[in-house]
């Protein structure tokens, strides 16, 4: 589930559209959840699909930590990809703002965190240091994005949060243990699938 003030725009001929932000978004909000209404795949649930669905399907999904595939069945799948995101996935099962996103702006993650399959150069930060998205980011880049998220995490319980409806039970009570200093953030590196191939 997308956070309700964001809309869908077009950005160019060469991205295509991206999700901006319709109000204010203040650091420390929860961007996006898995709701009951994303749909998971297995690979085996992909071998059985006709080439131009799992061409069409492989574009708007990202890989969990078991290797499955995740398609989110709103406009969250035209989120887009930025080496200096404004939004970051954590290993809870949802994204939260690293920053705070104006009305008007942009909402970006790193397809870094996603468990790519091949790396390929991004159309919106060509001149930034990393240059490419590769399969290998999660264990490169984990502890960089984890203090983004603990960054953000002090936030949480200070702002809107119009997603909390949607979290299960577990990740609300995850959430409160960590803000109690009952446990820690867990780290984003948990959504590295490990393929034992």
């Amino acid at each position: 589930m997308l956070h309700p003030y964001t809309e869908l725009r077009f950005v160019s001929d060469e991205i295509g559209y991206g999700i901006f932000a319709t109000e204010f978004i203040p650091k420390g909000t929860i961007t996006w959840v898995k709701d009951e209404l994303d749909r998971v795949f297995t690979p085996q649930e992909l071998e059985k699909l006709n080439p131009a669905t799992l061409e069409h399907l492989l574009k708007y999904t990202y890989r969990n930590s078991k290797g499955e595939y995740l398609f989110c069945w709103d406009l969250t799948r035209y989120v887009n990809h930025s080496f200096e995101p404004n939004s970051m996935l954590t290993s809870m099962g949802f994204e939260i703002a690293i920053k705070d996103i104006p009305r008007g702006t942009e909402i970006t993650n790193d397809y870094g965190t996603l468990n790519i399959i091949e790396p390929f150069q991004c159309a919106n930060d060509p001149d930034h240091e990393r240059q490419f998205v590769c399969p290998d980011d999660l264990l490169r880049l984990n502890k960089k994005w984890d203090q983004l998220i603990e960054s953000a995490f002090t936030h949480i319980s200070s702002v809107g949060q119009p997603l909390f409806k949607f979290l299960t039970s577990d990740q609300s009570s995850v959430i409160d243990q960590i803000n109690r200093g009952e446990t820690t953030i867990p780290s984003v590196i948990k959504n590295l699938f490990k393929d034992s191939k």
